[in-house]
């Protein structure tokens, strides 16, 4: 047998833990189920995925300077043959393999601020690479969500209807893909991948609450009160945090992408208190073990809240997407839900409480949610090889 060559693509390596969580899950089950594959990466920090993941990686756009804002005349023009250029790089990058999978991650939404041009634009080149060249193109365990721009979606509908296999990470997704056009009858619904990685052992009661902030200003729909948004959400939070510690409580701040560390220092210096400190957690596996140390969990950022629901700790979310609060419904938590756009400290401070005194019922909640969750997305990757890798085997000619 000839090794199935299979590629992973996306944002990975680019600071967001939930993406390279995504990853890690997807490369655990291929290293176990297909040790003989022979994998690399398209993604946005290949350095990144070389050093922590072992593969080899190659970075997903040619200008560098893609996500930078360009005023010059010289950024505008190299953004634009970036595009050009990228055209033929990912078209030969997708032709080198028998498989390319999309690992998980928001790809077909838009809840937070985004230029159809940007990511939209780079999957949709990798789908109609993986038409053009018959490389069967995974979207595996993804998240979408209505979409109003026109160009984003568009670009996001084209994508999916082009790519060989889809699966969700929740029924909201897959509703909202039917909702965009795209027939979702043989698609079917998962937990997140992150479900599928170690859980850390439980810790024991420390009086610790953790707090995962974000630098959150809105969605793709609210740049013109991205932030009035994001004061409303510091300031109620910072407030929130504050009353914990006149209460006594430790603090524990974590942040989910590389862009969440100045919200969680600017919370420590507002508070001005030993008892609040902020984790640097690097890793999915490193958020569990905060979240599993705690009491409580209170969160924004979606994989913060997966990785203390997957910890069996009672959690909160500031929820700023559709998204969020399907999650906590899924996972038995549909209460427990506060928006991000209007935190309200003290209408938080009493949900929290009321949190803290179902604990231990919430806890046993978690431990079947969470065995439930593990059956469902074995029963995934079961599929995945049925539908993708035993179809892409080649016998090597005699």
């Amino acid at each position: 047998m000839t090794p199935v060559r299979v590629g992973v693509f996306g944002l990975l390596g680019s600071g967001n833990l939930g993406n390279d969580g995504s990853l890690e899950a997807v490369l655990g089950h291929l290293r176990a189920a297909h040790p003989e594959a022979v994998v690399d990466a398209l993604c946005g920090g290949p350095e990144v995925v070389t050093a922590r993941y072992g593969i080899p990686a190659t970075r997903l756009h040619w200008n560098r300077g893609e996500y930078r804002t360009a005023s010059r005349a010289g950024a505008v023009a190299a953004k634009g043959l970036g595009k050009l250029v990228d055209v033929g790089r990912t078209a030969a990058w997708v032709r080198r393999h028998d498989v390319v999978i999309v690992p998980g991650m928001g790809v077909l939404e838009a809840t937070l601020p985004l230029r159809p041009w940007g990511f939209p634009y780079s999957l949709f080149l990798l789908c109609a690479s993986g038409r053009l060249t018959g490389t069967r193109v995974a979207l595996v365990g993804v998240g979408a969500d209505a979409i109003s721009d026109r160009p984003t979606r568009a670009l996001v509908r084209w994508s999916a209807r082009l790519a060989a296999y889809r699966s969700y990470r929740d029924t909201l997704s897959r509703d909202a893909m039917r909702a965009m056009g795209v027939d979702t009858a043989r698609d079917e619904v998962h937990p997140d991948l992150a479900f599928a990685l170690p859980t850390p052992p439980a810790g024991t009661p420390s009086g610790t609450v953790c707090v995962g902030v974000m630098d959150f200003h809105g969605g793709n729909d609210d740049r013109a009160r991205a932030e009035e948004i994001h004061r409303r959400y510091l300031d109620g939070t910072t407030r929130f945090v504050r009353a914990l510690v006149a209460e006594g409580r430790r603090v524990r701040l974590l942040t989910g992408d590389a862009c969440d560390g100045p919200v969680a220092a600017a919370i420590v210096e507002a508070v001005d208190s030993p008892l609040v400190t902020a984790a640097g957690a690097a890793s999915l596996a490193d958020l569990m073990r905060e979240a599993a140390a705690a009491d409580a969990v209170v969160a924004t950022r979606y994989h913060n809240l997966i990785c203390a629901l997957k910890a069996g700790t009672p959690t909160l979310a500031l929820s700023y997407a559709a998204k969020s609060d399907a999650l906590m419904a899924s996972m038995g938590l549909g209460a427990y839900c506060h928006p991000a756009r209007e935190v309200d400290a003290d209408r938080l401070l009493g949900q929290f409480r009321e949190l803290e005194k179902r604990s231990a019922e919430l806890r046993r909640t978690l431990t079947e949610r969470n065995a439930d969750a593990a059956q469902q997305l074995a029963h995934q990757f079961t599929t995945l090889t049925r539908v993708l890798f035993k179809a892409t085997a080649r016998q090597e000619t005699p």
